[in-house]
């Protein structure tokens, strides 16, 4: 082992014994020791390897150990490895550049951060300062972070845990055609454009305008949205969904945050999910794929007409490790690598094999309800029942009424495919470099683990 022991004590020992694990009750907690991976694969210390479909927590973009990323951090260290906030790196300046170039519309101006939490975090404070106003709109099937703000402005579960949270968040439903929550009768059977077309708050705006009316817009400084809803879902909304969106916010002056830190760098087959309806937002959110996860690293993404506000007002934000060059430096290359390769314009390639795949299983499987999704990031929603559309398991389940789902994690494991799962979900999005004969592999495994999930509620 690479790792100084305890006596007696393996890697899982100790981390069993040291290390808080999020979103468990650590008793439980029992995690894989991995000694390393490449490309779409990981391993063990025994040496069994996994095909990860899940890109880790959808950062790996590029998959393990990408040569190109690993030798641009290895370069950095042997330069500068920390910088004070106040002082300019290249690789800090560099990445900034990249990113305006890369994003759509005249965003230009980035600030860095750890993750995807502290980007929400600066984002939301950022809004209200620059509009004067303090009210936040977001959505119930969202996730923005675990910090107290970004948590806050998070719809789903996750919340409640950390409530009472930060003062004027307002939510709206989401344009969740699959099970639609005007409960419309076209959600049983119309197409998603054909559906926004009779449900407002599927349509967007429509919902959004009623929901302004009774908060009053003149209080809102933003609506914050994922632009595809990442875990809670995979949810890609309607066309025209976003594009409402942003009209109603123009009308009432009201910015646009998109989340793109698990949509963005490639992930919908566009650099970002919101450039698949040409929807340009006044902040951008990103994390994950920035840096394809080897470092910690975020980024929020302003607009010109923000960026030059800011040159003559006082930003209230820091962190110690704002830009940090390991973390800038890998930012740098994963861009240029992802731009270089064709991996973006790839990723849409793939997509279209995976997808069909996935709708192919779906065809054999009761227990697959949808099957949504984008580039490389797919959803399988499980049900008992298709005619009912009774999930597999219910919302916001804990650990023993989602004991299905962890079942069928681990049968994948136990077959040496990587899944990641959230309530009835089963999320697919595999590294923006995964090979045609890998997506086979996963999609041979998946097979198998859904056998098990179409006789989920006999065995229950």
């Amino acid at each position: 082992m690479s790792v100084r022991e305890e006596p007696g004590l393996s890697i899982r020992d100790l981390d069993e014994r040291y290390v808080i694990h999020s979103w468990s009750t650590q008793a439980r907690v029992s995690p894989l020791p991995v000694a390393g991976g490449e490309g779409s694969w990981f391993w063990d210390h025994e040496g069994r390897r996994y095909l990860d479909f899940a890109s880790q927590v959808v950062n790996a973009n590029l998959g393990h150990q990408h040569p190109r990323v690993v030798a641009a951090i290895q370069r950095q260290a042997g330069t500068l490895c920390g910088i004070a906030p106040s002082l300019a790196s290249e690789p800090r300046a560099q990445l900034a550049r990249l990113l305006a170039e890369v994003t759509p519309g005249d965003l230009t101006m980035s600030f860095f951060t750890n993750g995807g939490a502290e980007a929400t975090e600066n984002a939301v404070k950022l809004a209200r300062w620059y509009t004067g106003r303090q009210k936040i709109v977001a959505r119930y099937r969202s996730y923005h972070g675990a910090t107290a703000g970004a948590v806050s402005v998070t719809g789903d579960p996750r919340r409640w845990a950390a409530e009472p949270g930060i003062p004027g968040i307002v939510r709206l439903l989401d344009p969740y055609v699959y099970r639609c929550p005007a409960g419309h009768p076209a959600a049983a059977d119309a197409a998603p454009a054909a559906h926004a077309a009779v449900c407002p708050v599927c349509a967007g705006g429509p919902h959004l305008e009623e929901v302004l009316q009774y908060e009053n817009p003149r209080s809102v400084a933003a609506v914050l949205i994922e632009t595809v809803t990442g875990a809670n879902g995979v949810i890609v909304p309607p066309p025209g969904y976003l594009r409402s969106i942003r009209d109603v916010c123009d009308r009432h002056g009201i910015l646009l945050i998109l989340d793109e830190v698990m949509t963005g760098f490639g992930r919908t087959g566009r650099w970002f999910a919101c450039d698949h309806w040409d929807v340009v937002p006044d902040i951008m959110t990103m994390a994950k794929g920035i840096s394809s996860g080897y470092v910690p690293l975020g980024a929020m993404t302003v607009s010109g007409e923000i960026g030059d506000w800011l040159r003559h007002h006082y930003f209230a934000g820091g962190l110690t490790s704002t830009g940090n060059p390991l973390a800038c430096a890998a930012g740098v290359a994963t861009i240029e690598t992802l731009r270089d390769d064709g991996l973006v314009e790839r990723a849409a390639r793939m997509g279209e094999v995976l997808g069909a795949g996935l709708r192919e299983l779906a065809g054999r499987h009761p227990c697959v309800g949808d099957v949504r999704g984008l580039g490389l990031l797919w959803g399988l929603e499980l049900v008992r029942d298709r005619g009912t559309r009774e999930p597999l398991v219910p919302f916001a389940a804990g650990e023993e009424a989602a004991a299905p789902m962890i079942r069928l994690k681990a049968a994948a494991m136990e077959r040496g495919l990587f899944l990641m799962t959230h309530d009835n979900l089963l999320l697919v999005a595999p590294p923006l470099v995964v090979r045609p004969d890998e997506i086979a592999r996963g999609l041979e495994i998946l097979e198998e683990v859904l056998g098990l999930a179409d006789r989920a509620d006999r065995a229950d």
